[in-house]
């Protein structure tokens, strides 16, 4: 196992909201543009650097309303200076032939999954024709992907785009764990998730999202084992405590940024964060 890296900073990516409707769930879920500027905001004062973004319609449905991307993108911007801008290509509740509308405008970096997986209710289609269109677009308009990992073989998804050109030699990679009916949040599995990225992808960096209960934990996990960027944020899990809702995001990040501090790293800056992970 992997010791923690005291000499490095760590990036913490706020997820600020899903794509799923959850402000019945949690009122400090933001959903219109204004709440979802104003909720990074605070999260970014907190010490997040990089933001993942969903957009919603006016009935709180998952979009890809391109122009919706763009005017949260606008606001980040100008209100969290150097933050990294991260849209999600998701696809619950969305057109896969809409998924990746929004890249047009160019966002430092953009989720992609490489492979399908079960959830709770659907199954997540990300057939290969999908993943090397969107991954092409990437490439098209500059923005650097984060691969989402739901499955061992996504891995070496990431790595045929790897050897097809679509994608560098270095690319960040998340592990998502306890997702139900998807991979559960094991530190087995994690260490697994780890040994098979090293050989495949040595250059890779990572970071580790555990959704709901398991954020904290997974985070620790991540942590220990010198992760460069941690997640989290009212996307991944709407509570502090087992008894309490989250009263925002940034209540959140400061959860984060207080478990790197306790595993003895620090906090990365913007100009840090962008280093980390290959931007301008």
């Amino acid at each position: 196992m992997a010791t923690s890296r005291s000499d490095t900073p760590v990036v913490i990516a706020v997820a600020i909201t899903g794509s799923v409707p959850r402000k019945k769930d949690n009122p400090a879920v933001p959903v219109t543009v204004a709440e979802q500027i104003e909720s990074t905001h605070q999260a970014f004062e907190a010490g997040a650097t990089l933001c993942h973004i969903h957009v919603r319609n006016d009935d709180e449905s998952p979009s890809s309303d391109p122009d919706r991307f763009a005017a949260v993108q606008e606001g980040l911007r100008k209100h969290c200076p150097g933050m990294i801008v991260q849209f999600s290509t998701g696809g619950r509740g969305r057109d896969p032939a809409a998924r990746g509308l929004p890249l047009k405008h160019r966002p430092d970096m953009a989720s992609l999954s490489t492979g399908s997986v079960n959830f709770p209710t659907i199954v997540y289609e990300n057939s290969a024709s999908l993943v090397t269109e969107l991954a092409g677009q990437m490439k098209q308009y500059g923005v650097r992907p984060e691969i989402e990992i739901f499955d061992l073989s996504h891995l070496h998804g990431a790595k045929r785009l790897v050897e097809a050109g679509l994608i560098d030699t270095r690319p960040h990679v998340q592990f998502v764990m306890g997702v139900q009916n998807a991979m559960p949040a094991e530190e087995h599995l994690l260490d697994i998730l780890l040994a098979e990225t090293h050989r495949i992808l040595p250059e890779a960096t990572w970071t580790a999202a555990g959704i709901g209960r398991n954020q904290g934990v997974v985070m620790d996990w991540a942590l220990r084992r010198g992760a460069d960027a941690v997640r989290t944020g009212l996307e991944d899990n709407i509570r502090v405590t087992k008894d309490r809702l989250a009263g925002s995001n940034a209540e959140l990040v400061g959860l984060a940024a207080a478990a790197v501090s306790r595993h003895g790293r620090r906090v990365a800056t913007t100009a840090e964060a962008r280093a980390a992970l290959g931007l301008r």
